[in-house]
């Protein structure tokens, strides 16, 4: 959705409110589809002394299994924007500054843009998660197995034998 922003940066003073949903459950994010939910965007752009702001919040879910369990996860995030907004800048890019040629805000690149941005690089049940064995399989999450802590080496056996005596 592109939205014309000419009203508002051509008069001081001004406001526009925003109010937009889109959904980006087809979307693949590191093998996976977390956006299950449509995204929601609420926000309002002004002109302020020729200064045109966007403020907003982007509201989204994201579903994924733990990385180191496999157990469902599911988080809610409130992402808060406040950018300053130019039809044209010279010199150096800045993230506090959202380029809009000819005056216009495409929300779809924004959101697309800053909800992949926001997305985290691991996804866990909780922070102290314990993952399952690597041997057996079993959830440590859920009590320690009965594996051996230590195996040696095959190999490296007739060593452990001399440090043993």
């Amino acid at each position: 959705m592109v939205i014309d922003l000419k009203k508002i940066f051509v008069n001081e003073n001004s406001s526009m409110p925003l109010e937009y949903s889109m959904d980006m459950s087809t979307c693949e994010y590191m093998g996976l589809y977390p956006l299950k939910k449509p995204i929601s965007f609420k926000g309002t752009v002004s002109n302020s002394a020729s200064l045109i702001k966007l403020a907003a919040v982007i509201t989204y879910e994201y579903d994924a299994p733990c990385d180191r369990c496999g157990k469902p996860t599911a988080a809610a995030v409130n992402l808060k924007l406040d950018k300053a907004l130019a039809s044209s800048i010279e010199g150096d890019d800045s993230d506090s500054i959202l380029v809009t040629p000819d005056m216009k805000l495409d929300l779809d690149e924004l959101l697309y843009t800053e909800v992949y941005g926001s997305l985290p690089m691991k996804h866990l049940c909780h922070s102290e998660c314990k993952g399952i064995c690597f041997k057996c399989g079993k959830d440590l999450n859920d009590g320690k197995c009965n594996c051996p802590d230590k195996e040696v080496d095959p190999r490296l056996a007739a060593l452990m034998e001399l440090l043993e005596n």
